[in-house]
Order: structure tokens, then sequence, then C-alpha cells
């Protein structure tokens, strides 16, 4: 009984401290906003909705720049002959730099982006794939000190009849997210 209730606390306490998280990241995107959108993707301030950027152009989120660099799909293995990963259906590397704009230290995940197809369907980030597809784990876990940036790829295993329209980036998994247009 007691170890229930020990579980059922810690599980509250990190329900807790999750819901403070993301309400700490969606205070630093709405100070981030408050020049209007012209810090998401180049708006005009005052726009509502910040728009979308496409490939080439920063895209802020948090304390984190991103720019896609690239995106390819069609790809079937990632990794070397005696080690890799293959695909249930195709792979779709997104290169991307990722920069830290603000004044502390900030861990990019690439298991918190996101991407999708014209349809809507949300596909999440293979970070087991993208082990393979980065030399040096650029993209797992990575921490990153304000001012300085990472180039890395993020990986996605999306069925082969299926082509990504958008992706949706994340400084960290509570925060609100930047729209970058793949096509």
């Amino acid at each position: 009984m007691r170890k229930t209730t020990t579980f059922a606390l810690l599980a509250t306490a990190v329900v807790a401290l999750g819901c403070g998280a993301g309400s700490t990241d969606n205070a630093t995107n709405s100070s981030n906003d408050a020049g209007g959108a012209s810090d998401n993707a180049g708006g005009a301030k005052g726009d509502d909705k910040p728009k979308t950027a496409k490939v080439g152009e920063p895209a802020r989120d948090g304390k984190f720049e991103f720019t896609v660099k690239s995106s390819k799909c069609g790809v079937a293995k990632v990794g070397s002959v005696p080690l890799g990963q293959k695909a249930q259906g195709q792979f779709c590397l997104v290169t991307l730099n990722v920069k830290n704009i603000g004044k502390e230290a900030q861990m990019f995940d690439g298991s918190s982006q996101k991407a999708y197809a014209a349809d809507g369907t949300e596909y999440s980030a293979d970070t087991g794939a993208a082990i393979y597809a980065n030399k040096n784990a650029e993209t797992f876990l990575n921490d990153i000190n304000p001012g300085n940036q990472v180039t890395g790829v993020v990986v996605f295993d999306i069925p082969k009849n299926v082509k990504l329209a958008k992706l949706e980036l994340h400084d960290s998994m509570f925060s609100g997210g930047v729209d970058v247009a793949l096509s």
C-alpha cells in the first residue's frame, strides 16, 4: 500500500512539474512573440497568427531559431552496412540548423519535432534512426549553450505513398511550436 501511495505522489509531482514547465515555455513563447509574428517567421507586427516559414528561412520557437536546410524522402535505410536501421515505409531526412537565441542552455530533442502530410496526418520523429543518420548525435538530447548552434538530421519514418507537407518544430515538448512548409 505504501509503495502505491509513494508512486502516486511521485507521478503527481512529475505531472505538476510538467505543467509548470509548460507554463514557463509558453511564457517564453509569449515574450518572444510580444514583438509580433516577426519573431517567428518574419511576419509583420500585429499579425494574429505567425506566418509559416519556408525551407531556408529562420523560424523561432521559444529559445531556438530553426532553419530547415533540406528534406529528402524515399530513403530505405540509414546507417552503415553492418549497423543501421531499415524504414518501415520510407525515411524522410530533414537537415536543420538549431541556434540557441536564449540566455541559458537549452536541450534540443529531436523526438519533440513533428511532421505532417497534406491531409493533416501527424508523424513523430524516429530517434533510433536519427542516431544512425547523425555522426555525433546532434539531434538526440543535445544541450546547446546561448549563441551556439548545431546542424543535424531529424528522421521521420512514413508510409511509402506519403509526402510531407510541413514540419512543426519545438524548443521543448511543452512549447507551442513553429511551422515550416516543405513544399
